[in-house]
């Protein structure tokens, strides 16, 4: 659905996104993150057709953004950050006149239009105007107005931005629903709603692509070893001793809380060293109150990433 291939942008003195590649197929829902100025907005503006490119290709079902602009706004729906409304028009009137604009005819209009409205929950505030309406709604609206033309790629940048928890979790709905029929790529600092609604994560840092792969395969590979930790009944000093000199421990930490020695652990690779730690505490006479093994969250490799360089 999306071919990019070397594709640069430059401005005056700066270059916003700098020889990056990647691909997105159809069907996918991409998490396409990076810190602020890393070349997210940069690179969603010209798969939009917005700004052209200083070099490279970009191209969405086969049309190149820069000779067949009109063919790829065609097959777009795109959010930007601050949702553009007409905000004197009523709801439904507004998405009429949009879906009009972009190509929808005839009888197919008001089908279209109630479609979307279902689909983003707009039913009840319909025949209210835009202006009126709270931000959580306002941001429905976008949504309805990017799909309204049936696109085969939406691009979201930054869609819950400014919205409280409920609102949140309503657009994320939203979204999940519409992976179902279209293409996806979505820019969000929210990671914990990547890890729940993307099947692939792009990570780009000072505009290039520094990571392409599934939350789960990005957690498991690039953070480079599991975190355990351990309470036990134990000398402490005695108990990360022993803990450190097990195959596959990378470090060992210890403190002593009353006569018992709080344990972290980070393994090598991808190890899983619980039962080794259990049999050890057996053997020792150390006994285990609680062990745990928490789960690595993409927060950590979105650090990890971005920061590697600074």
């Amino acid at each position: 659905m999306i071919k990019v291939e070397n594709l640069t942008k430059k401005y005056s003195g700066f270059t916003a996104v700098n020889d990056i590649s990647f691909e997105v197929g159809k069907g996918e829902i991409v998490g396409f993150l990076g810190p602020n100025g890393a070349g997210k907005s940069t690179t969603m503006k010209i798969l939009s057709c917005y700004i052209p490119p200083s070099a490279g290709s970009a191209s969405v079902a086969g049309f190149d953004v820069s000779t067949h602009s009109v063919e790829v706004r065609r097959r777009i729906g795109y959010l930007p950050e601050n949702v553009p409304l007409y905000t004197d028009m009523r709801v439904t009137e507004y998405l009429r006149y949009r879906a009009a604009l972009k190509g929808v005819r005839g009888r197919r209009v008001r089908e279209r239009v109630e479609e979307v409205k279902e689909l983003t929950n707009l039913k009840e505030v319909e025949r209210k105007i835009i202006g009126q309406l709270s931000k959580g709604f306002r941001q429905r609206v976008g949504l309805a107005d990017a799909i309204v033309h049936e696109p085969d790629l939406i691009i979201l940048d930054e869609p819950t931005i400014g919205l409280d928890p409920n609102q949140i979790r309503q657009v994320r709905q939203v979204i999940a629903d519409l992976g179902k029929k279209h293409t996806v790529l979505l820019s969000t600092h929210i990671l914990s709603e990547v890890e729940m609604i993307c099947s692939r994560v792009l990570i780009i840092n000072k505009g290039r692509i520094e990571a392409s792969d599934t939350p789960a395969n990005l957690q498991k590979n690039l953070l480079g070893g599991t975190l355990v930790n351990v309470l036990m009944k134990g000398p402490a000093a005695e108990v990360r001793k022993a803990v450190q000199a097990l195959d596959g421990v990378r470090e060992a930490q210890a403190t002593d809380e009353g006569g018992l020695a709080q344990v972290t652990v980070w393994t090598t690779k991808n190890l899983d060293l619980r039962e080794t730690i259990f049999n050890l505490a057996v053997e020792r006479k150390w006994p285990i109150l609680e062990m745990t093994q928490p789960k690595r969250t993409l927060e950590e490799v979105f650090i990890q990433i971005t920061r590697q360089e600074d």
